[in-house]
């Protein structure tokens, strides 16, 4: 089988993240795979197998105006055009809106099966009125859409033109692979207490500031317990601002980005998900892979399908703080709640498997390869 991803980047995201785990174990497979961005190979994050062959177009960036912009999306549609006729793939997987509106139009009439995926809730995220049109209208070019959740397949049926739609999650794989940047969880925070953790890049997204909030009503109660922010973004300054305004300097830490993510996890006694919105969040799957009892915001996609409310976590209301705050002060409190709901977490080390993922994307390639064919 050859497969090309196609990803603005691979820098460290979740879609990002999907494509690496899906193209290592198909090229372990045997297979053979390309991964291209529109972005330069310097922004890359995660490790790739050896045999997974790497090209960036190099046409990333912002445009001046719709003239430049249009100009520049042509570009891109060429240079991804080139490469699907140079490799010849049998399959071709867009990774993220926009880059699915680009190989719809660059695989056009040719003898590719293309495949667009959404990596996220749509209308959490709106394109803009162009893109939106194009994305309404392109996506009837692509053989099938793939959606995380449910409620996003029937967002994408009733709002594009997309004729199949099947609904496939993201794996979870365990134990995860150990890459640069390396850093101690030991070397964070202070020896001896209990760690609330929470993963994710530090933007409007992930409410990071919500949880600040929901950990600082809780300090004086739970004295032993320290909150860990592990991601990188733009709203570091704001959010390290708001730890100072609550004096909460030595009891929450933002350590940044790191490569062994995996091992944070098991050190961790208890996961947080804060978000204001999420297509299927991986990190929610991984911490209850490594055995992590999760809280987390019920927002319109992905914890539901994750979290089992009362069985390996507990699942709050969107946006509500105050609900966050009441969850938490019960798991950190509870540490026969937290092991029992524990033995359970680790289940989705087969319910989010590699192995079971991915088995559901090749008897999708098969269906489609026949059609296509």
């Amino acid at each position: 089988m050859i497969i090309i991803f196609f990803i603005g980047s691979l820098s460290s995201g979740g879609a990002e993240r999907v494509t690496v785990n899906l193209a290592n174990y198909w090229a372990a497979k045997g297979w053979k795979i390309t991964i291209v961005t529109l972005a330069s190979q310097g922004l890359d994050f995660y490790e790739l197998h050896p045999a997974v062959q790497r090209i960036a177009l190099n046409l990333s960036g912002e445009s001046a105006n719709a003239l430049s912009g249009a100009w520049n999306n042509l570009r891109r549609v060429w240079a991804l055009r080139r490469v699907l006729r140079e490799f010849r793939p049998d399959i071709a997987l867009s990774m993220m809106s926009t880059a699915n509106v680009l190989l719809a139009l660059a695989a056009w009439g040719l003898p590719v099966c293309a495949i667009g995926s959404e990596h996220i809730h749509p209308p959490q995220c709106p394109l803009g009125r162009v893109w939106e049109g194009l994305r309404r209208h392109l996506y009837s070019r692509l053989a099938a859409l793939t959606a995380l959740t449910v409620e996003s397949a029937a967002w994408v049926k009733t709002n594009t033109r997309t004729r199949c739609v099947p609904v496939i999650p993201n794996a979870a794989p365990w134990p995860l692979p150990v890459q640069p940047p390396w850093l101690d969880p030991a070397s964070v925070g202070v020896p001896g207490r209990q760690r609330l953790l929470a993963v994710g890049r530090l933007e409007h997204q992930k409410g990071f500031d919500w949880l600040i909030a929901a950990f600082a009503a809780l300090t004086d109660r739970h004295p032993h317990w320290e909150l860990v922010i592990i991601g990188e973004g733009a709203l570091r300054p704001a959010l390290q601002a708001q730890v100072d305004a609550e004096d909460l300097q030595q009891r929450v830490f933002m350590p940044g980005r790191v490569g062994n993510v995996g091992q944070w996890y098991e050190c961790a006694d208890l996961y947080v998900m804060s978000s204001r919105f999420e297509g299927f969040p991986n990190t929610l799957a991984e911490a209850l892979a490594y055995g992590l009892p999760a809280v987390s915001f019920d927002c319109d996609t992905g914890p539901r399908d994750i979290i089992r409310h009362e069985v390996d976590g507990l699942l709050v209301p969107a946006g509500d703080v105050a609900g966050l705050t009441v969850a938490l002060d019960r798991a950190m409190g509870d540490a026969d709640l937290r092991r029992h709901w524990a033995i359970r977490a680790v289940e989705a080390r087969e319910r989010f498997s590699i192995e079971r993922i991915s088995g559901l994307w090749e008897t999708l390639f098969a269906e489609l390869l026949h059609v296509c064919r």
